[in-house]
């Protein structure tokens, strides 16, 4: 598989305000440790493999465990997960497949409860740029790199 081409290089002002937008997210105030989780679910779910690498190493890098990196995909049947990180395992998941089923009141009440509205307001900014990079690099085909193995 090859990238089809560079985004940055194609259209570089508006991927200037795509990056700055995720630095407003990053600096929100949500724990970083949440951020990776629902960005690596997302990354999951829309079947970006550059975007679940880096994720999943970032949470690493960051202090998270292998365990808990492997099962955010099986995350509603886990117990690693915090209520908070359940909730905004949801929300992203909803609004990442928002043609699907739309965003049900029950879960917008369960969601709201939990973080409360100035933190699913970050949220849903952070899952939206998430799904951003997912887009781009499923559609232009961004290659993850490629490891050596650990023994």
């Amino acid at each position: 598989m090859q990238q089809r081409l560079d985004y940055f290089t194609r259209a570089p002002e508006l991927m200037r305000a795509v990056l700055h937008l995720n630095e407003a997210v990053e600096r929100s105030g949500l724990e970083k440790s949440l951020l990776h989780l629902v960005k690596l679910r997302a990354s999951q779910i829309n079947g970006c493999s550059y975007c679940v690498d880096m994720h999943a190493h970032e949470a690493l890098e960051d202090g998270d465990s292998l365990q808990r990196v492997i099962m955010v995909a099986a995350w509603q049947e886990s117990p690693l997960f915090t209520a908070r990180e359940r909730a905004a395992f949801a929300w992203t998941e909803a609004l990442t497949k928002v043609s699907e089923s739309g965003v049900p009141d029950a879960l917008y009440a369960e969601v709201k409860a939990e973080l409360g509205e100035t933190d699913m307001v970050k949220l849903s900014v952070a899952v939206a740029i998430i799904n951003t990079w997912n887009r781009l690099s499923v559609a232009f085909r961004t290659i993850h790199p490629v490891r050596p193995a650990q023994g």
